[in-house]
């Protein structure tokens, strides 16, 4: 038998209104992470927390980025304009790139090669099972109303060290590669990948090739009142079964 306090899952679909009143209905507040940054999602945001607001939501939580300061105006820039707007008490985290990106996103290796138009850039990656903690602990205890953190990993890491990272754990022999602006894009086009996301992951890559996202943050240690995991911490963990491994 199932236990008592089990819920049948529920479907939701930012982009359907019908979906939403099942999947807010007894929730004390929403955490946010939007469709992607290829298109201005702040609209269905301004809907969706009018509408958390409405189902007794006592607060909202947005997955945002760092790097929405190298796009103003972005799409990842409106939808904080909007949660900033809206009805709800708000927080904003605010990550660096993901150490999770070089198993399932934009820097997995291809035929051990990873390619990114970065140089000699540095890069603070963070677990996602950090953001998580954070944003279930702000959640929880609503005490960052009103504030953005900043997350990041405990070191600024160059792509070539985290090259040696990934052989190093994984036994597979990995390198860095870098790309011209004009390559990466290109590639990016090639695979059908929309300008909305192309004009937003430039922005991002650019700020790690200037040195302006090397920043440590500590948004991690201030609301968990400990340091975030290592990007060699996370490889030892989740590279070993990274399909490329």
């Amino acid at each position: 038998p199932l236990p008592s306090s089990w819920r049948a899952p529920l479907r939701f679909d930012g982009r359907d209104p019908g979906t939403w009143a099942g999947a807010l209905a007894g929730g004390d507040g929403v955490f946010i992470v939007g469709p992607g940054s290829a298109a201005d999602w702040g609209p269905s945001l301004t809907r969706l927390l009018a509408a958390a607001s409405s189902a007794g939501a006592r607060r909202a939580v947005l997955l945002s980025a760092r790097g929405v300061e190298f796009l103003p105006g972005g799409a990842v820039d409106r939808a904080e304009q909007a949660l900033r707007a809206g009805p709800l008490p708000w927080t904003i985290l605010q990550p660096a790139h993901f150490a999770q990106n070089f198993t399932e996103s934009m820097f997995v290796p291809q035929d051990g090669v990873i390619r990114s138009p970065v140089g000699t850039g540095r890069e603070p990656f963070i677990d996602v099972a950090d953001i998580a903690e954070v944003a279930a602990a702000v959640l929880g205890r609503g005490a960052y109303d009103g504030a953005t953190l900043k997350l990041s990993g405990p070191d600024a890491v160059s792509f070539p060290e985290a090259a040696a990272i990934l052989t190093e754990v994984s036994g597979t022999a990995v390198r860095f590669a870098d790309e011209t602006d004009q390559d990466h894009i290109a590639r990016l086009r090639a695979a059908g990948t929309p300008e909305g996301y192309i004009e937003w992951r430039m922005a991002m890559l650019g700020g790690i090739r200037r040195g302006a996202d090397a920043y440590l943050s500590d948004g991690v240690q201030q609301v968990l009142g400990r340091p975030p995991a290592s990007l060699r911490e996370w490889a030892r963990r989740e590279v070993p079964s990274a399909a490329w491994a």
